[in-house]
């Protein structure tokens, strides 16, 4: 009887058979053996120190070498930084235009205390009851027609008051337009009557001064009016020069004589940007000047835009009547 039993050699030597067979048809198997295959080969590359790196492993367990790992901690910490550092510009961005809307808000409101011509021909008709309701140290109203400017004058016992401070009381990143502290009040009594105003980074206040060293610009503004409580002043552009802040012969308000003042005047022309081409001619029967001070960023913060205007007529005054 044949025996259904097979012999354990001959399972060995058909396994053996199959196997042959397999790689003689391109087979591979999907498990290899640990000496060999892509499991093998994988973990004898990390054996012989093979580093598979992940830019977001923080742990080591991904490389032994401390100068990589040292590199990611950085690269994540400056990324960090960065994010912050743009989040920090955009505030500070928003922070700005908040504050300079404020400042509007609070020049839109000031200008309604005052009635103004369309076309520039007569001078800012003022209450001054109710700006003096608002803040007892205005002292005047000076306007630019065809321009921005249209502002109540403010004078303090100091000229860094009003530098950021507003007519309320309260801070403001423009402050309020102010009479330099050294002059008579309420201006246009000395020979020489200096007012300063912001040129903010958004254009608004003083910029129209500024722009007045292009001489078109310069060209085209004809008139300034300078109205006080008792008196319109009605003045014309002279000249327009540059300065730093630190000029000290900026802020000369009496002179000894006309000749001093028309000296003055003349060496001022000397250095100007732009000018009336009769200049020369209105300075030497000027009497009194009044001269509108800005700032410029030709230099940083430090760079100053003088706006030199001559008399041309008065009313209110005795003197004016006579």
């Amino acid at each position: 009887m044949a025996s259904h039993f097979k012999h354990p050699d001959s399972n060995q030597s058909n396994e053996k058979s199959r196997a042959a067979q397999s790689q003689d048809v391109g087979f591979v198997p999907v498990v290899s053996s640990p000496s060999g295959g892509r499991r093998g080969h994988d973990r004898l590359r990390r054996e012989e120190n093979f580093t598979q790196t992940d830019p977001y492993d923080l742990s080591g367990r991904r490389s032994r070498d401390p100068k990589k790992r040292a590199g990611r901690i950085v690269s994540i910490v400056l990324f960090v930084v960065g994010i912050g550092l743009l989040l920090t510009a955009g505030g500070l961005w928003a922070y700005n235009q908040w504050q300079y809307r404020q400042q509007d808000q609070i020049n839109q409101e000031l200008a309604a205390y005052a009635t103004v011509s369309d076309d520039g021909t007569t001078a800012p008709q003022v209450d001054w009851a109710a700006l003096k309701a608002v803040n007892g140290e205005v002292v005047s109203w000076v306007q630019i027609p065809g321009t921005a400017v249209n502002f109540p004058v403010y004078q303090a016992s100091d000229n860094e008051k009003y530098l950021h401070t507003n007519a309320e009381g309260d801070y403001s990143v423009g402050g309020q337009v102010f009479l330099d502290y050294e002059n008579t009040a309420p201006g246009m009594v000395d020979a020489q009557t200096i007012v300063y105003g912001h040129h903010l980074r958004n254009g608004a206040m003083f910029k129209a001064i500024s722009d007045m060293d292009n001489q078109e610009m310069f060209d085209g503004v004809s008139t300034v009016w300078y109205v006080t409580e008792d008196a319109t002043y009605e003045l014309e552009p002279l000249l327009l020069y540059h300065t730093n802040e630190d000029d000290a012969n900026v802020r000369q308000f009496a002179f000894s004589s006309a000749d001093d003042l028309h000296a003055y005047l003349t060496g001022l022309l000397g250095t100007s940007l732009t000018s009336r081409s009769d200049a020369a001619q209105v300075i030497s029967t000027t009497t009194r000047v009044l001269t509108l001070c800005t700032c410029n960023y030709d230099n940083g913060d430090s760079g100053r835009t003088l706006l030199v205007c001559a008399l041309k007529s008065e009313a209110g005054t005795p003197e004016a009547t006579a």
